[in-house]
């Protein structure tokens, strides 16, 4: 776990992080893509649901009602509400809509310099599966 980002890392840390290991930026957000698939615990983005601004309202909310801002460290949430068993481009598009489960994905969507890679893969499923592989 030293080489993985924790779900609270800034996009500074995200690039650093990915950095050290040879990968560029478009190389760190074509892997991200990997959270289309998964679940995370309600202690990882507790965080991101209560305290941040980049998140749309009604989604925050709705993970609120499923995770309280104590206890329940445990419960799971999909990584990807859309389509959380398939492998696609969905993530990107949570992102997007400001609707990613951990504050270190929306981090990639913020008003920064990895947006335009974000929303590339958003509209291009067959870019984002050609980079990711």
């Amino acid at each position: 776990n030293n080489n993985i980002p924790p779900p609270t890392s800034d996009l500074a840390k995200l690039i650093s992080k990915f950095r050290a290991q040879g990968l560029s930026k478009r190389e760190m957000v074509a892997l991200s893509g990997a959270h289309t698939i998964g679940k995370a615990r309600c202690v990882n983005f507790r965080g991101h649901i209560y305290n941040d601004s980049n998140i749309d309202k009604a989604y925050a909310k709705s993970l609120q009602d499923r995770c309280p801002k104590s206890g329940d460290d445990n419960k799971l949430s999909p990584l990807d509400y859309k389509t959380p068993t398939k492998f696609e481009n969905n993530y990107y598009k949570n992102l997007v809509a400001e609707k990613g489960l951990l504050h270190s994905d929306q981090e990639l969507f913020n008003g920064v310099s990895t947006d335009s890679l974000v929303t590339e893969y958003s509209k291009n499923v067959e870019l984002f599966e050609r980079d990711f592989t």
